[in-house]
């Protein structure tokens, strides 16, 4: 019998967890790696060297697999194209990445779907970022279009002469700029969704995500929401990866402002908020993308306990290792530790802990404990 191979673009430390969840399955995964010390290498089936905006390495990960899809979206949609021209088999499609890459496209999307968003406006000048002022409010946030990722691309600006600097910083980069109103948030959450070619849709429970410096620091389940508003956003996150038509996983991040629903970004991928799967739910997240990218039926999302916290792991000033304080953090009771393989710099994320259980408060404590003897906190 011939074993599935599954191409991803990336070997950060999604491909690597990825690469964890295809050795049951009896799948093979390759990994398009910029370094031979990325993360996904030491862990992955088969290592093809290139940048992702490299053809030559493109076509070398998607001719020895059955699909290619991705540890992350930062492809040019055109060299996805020419794969698929070829032959290959890229899940998501080229269609669909070109909208995630893009934020402008991703609301353009959202509307179409009708699904409810902050307000927004492209703007090129410092009159169009006061028109929108006008009608919104200060401070504002400004979004890169394309690029950014954990809070890089994103500014608050808090008057004119702060949006200026973004402006000209963005202009001389050739970079396009969103504007968003500020929104006064209850919470954040995200719903992870994966869905397979055949139309068959698995949504996991909506978790709330805490950010900082545009980073993801911290989840936990339950969200600290009704339960009819939980469901209300599974139900909307599915309706955008069906709408879209996206086949694999896709994580819809969502504000809850006022006690209602609005779709911050989205993300064609396996996502940082769904790591606690591995441990709090039936079916990974991770399993549940090969799944779908395979064309398998999928797997339960379901919760296997009543409450699950994550912490990550981000490397601390001084620039020690969380790795050299494992054993400390394994005192902890109860705690999951995933360390990704990534040399130590302040402020990268190295891993992350999860803890299960019954009850979300005492969870995120034993996480939290268990991160701060990691990064050497006290």
């Amino acid at each position: 019998m011939r074993v599935p191979v599954v191409g991803m673009v990336g070997a950060g430390q999604l491909a690597r967890m990825t690469a964890q969840a295809a050795i049951p399955l009896g799948v093979r995964l390759h990994v398009l790696a910029a370094d031979p010390a990325d993360s996904a290498a030491e862990a992955a089936a088969e290592v093809v060297l290139g940048a992702p905006d490299d053809p030559a390495g493109l076509a070398a990960l998607a001719k020895g697999a059955d699909v290619v899809t991705f540890d992350h979206e930062l492809v040019e949609p055109a060299l996805l194209e020419a794969l698929e021209r070829d032959g290959a088999v890229v899940r998501p499609g080229s269609d669909v990445i070109a909208v995630v890459i893009d934020k402008r496209r991703q609301r353009e999307a959202l509307a179409r779907l009708g699904a409810p968003q902050p307000p927004h406006q492209v703007v090129a000048d410092a009159a169009e970022v006061r028109t929108f002022a006008a009608a919104h409010g200060w401070p504002l946030v400004l979004k890169a279009a394309r690029g950014g990722y954990d809070g890089r691309g994103v500014w608050v600006v808090a008057d004119e002469a702060e949006a200026a600097t973004v402006l000209a910083e963005a202009a001389a980069r050739g970079v396009v700029l969103l504007a968003e109103r500020m929104v006064a948030l209850d919470c954040e959450i995200a719903v992870i969704v994966a869905r397979r070619p055949s139309g068959e849709v698995a949504v996991y429970p909506a978790v709330q995500t805490v950010q900082r410096d545009g980073m993801l620091r911290e989840l936990a389940y339950p969200a600290p929401i009704a339960s009819s508003l939980a469901d209300e956003a599974r139900d909307l996150a599915r309706r955008v990866a069906e709408g879209l038509g996206v086949v694999g996983v896709l994580a819809v991040e969502l504000f809850v402002s006022g006690g209602a629903l609005l779709v911050n970004e989205l993300a064609a991928r396996p996502h940082n908020s769904g790591h606690a799967s591995i441990e709090g739910c039936v079916t990974s997240q991770f399993e549940n993308h090969l799944r779908a990218v395979l064309d398998w039926p999928l797997g339960d999302p379901s919760p296997v306990v009543p409450a699950f916290a994550l912490v990550n792991v981000v490397g601390p000033a001084d620039g020690s290792d969380p790795a050299a304080r494992t054993a400390d953090a394994l005192a902890v009771p109860g705690l999951h530790l995933h360390l990704y393989g990534k040399a130590a710099k302040p402020g990268r994320k190295l891993g992350h802990v999860t803890v299960v259980g019954d009850d979300v408060a005492q969870c995120l404590a034993a996480a939290r404990r268990g991160a701060a003897l990691l990064t050497g906190e006290t």
